[in-house]
């Protein structure tokens, strides 16, 4: 059965202490006068023996109720096993001795996950880890919910982390395709919404899940920087293509436009293989001088 936080009642710490200050005061003046009477008559009234070390311990009972709450902490409250409610307000407070006092902090929390070495959606071996700010939402859930909120927190986060690595490759160089390094916060709200729904039992809420760490394992490392470079090196490359072509064909169309000069077939496509050598070259063009013609005689 799923637990659900209800207010707990206590009484003001302060009033209840000075309440009891009163009865102990009178309690040691009944005490004192019968101390007195029982040695002027030499006798002992066993009733009233008894009543007054009843009262006694009732009294000594009622100072174990006293409990201080600081800012951002509770107290779940359980009498014999039932739960009776969660008090939030800080200060000092009274409630029924018999009644246990769990506290709980509602504080944010930071969780700071180790290294995990998990394959990514296209099988490479990575390593990644998390960070994780929390902090419990419903007291009763946590306690009674779960065993050990805290550690529950801590494996379902990195559970969710394992799946989230497993789900988007590590890199790519596709802009419409997610990535572990290139689509940060789109993985980062990814992943807070996985580690939430696997929390929510706990009555736990997740403030912040990002990955703290990413890399590519050290067995593949090597391989995987060569591999990158690579494509990095085509993508750039394709770029280039890209951009040349288009400022050929604005080129041609400039020089068609004001009649510079007529270029038939052949020489435009002696122009266009000229201009594609400059601007896609790794190195700077060198002039050549043609004091011939295309043409052969």
């Amino acid at each position: 059965m799923e637990s659900r936080e209800t207010e707990g009642r206590s009484l003001n710490g302060w009033a209840m202490l000075g309440f009891l200050v009163l009865v102990g005061g009178a309690l040691g003046y009944w005490g004192y006068a019968w101390i007195s009477q029982a040695a002027r008559e030499r006798a002992v009234n066993g009733w009233e023996v008894a009543g007054w070390v009843l009262a006694d311990l009732v009294w000594t009972a009622f100072l174990l109720g006293f409990f201080t709450l600081q800012p951002n902490m509770a107290a779940v409250l359980i009498l014999f096993g039932k739960y009776r409610g969660t008090v939030r307000t800080s200060g000092f407070h009274w409630a029924n001795p018999f009644l246990t006092k769990e506290k709980v902090s509602v504080r944010a929390r930071n969780f700071n996950g180790e290294k995990l070495k998990v394959n990514d959606s296209r099988g490479n071996p990575i390593e990644i880890a998390l960070v994780v700010v929390w902090r419990v939402l419903d007291t009763a859930k946590a306690v009674f919910d779960v065993d050990h909120y805290d550690s529950y927190v801590t494996t379902q986060s990195e559970a969710a982390l394992r799946h989230l690595a497993m789900s988007y490759p590590y890199d790519t160089f596709e802009g419409d395709t997610l990535s572990l390094r290139g689509s940060l916060d789109e993985v980062s709200e990814a992943l807070q919404r996985e580690v939430q729904a696997r929390v929510a039992p706990a009555g736990v809420t997740i403030q912040e899940a990002r990955i703290s760490h990413l890399a590519y394992a050290p067995e593949i490392a090597g391989a995987m920087l060569q591999r990158q470079q690579a494509e990095a090196i085509v993508a750039a490359r394709t770029r280039i293509v890209e951009g040349a072509v288009g400022m050929v064909e604005l080129a041609l169309e400039k020089l068609e436009e004001k009649k510079t000069v007529e270029l038939d077939g052949e020489r435009k496509a002696a122009m266009v293989s000229n201009l594609l050598v400059v601007l896609c070259g790794h190195e700077s063009a060198h002039p050549v001088v043609n004091a011939g013609t295309l043409y052969s005689g």
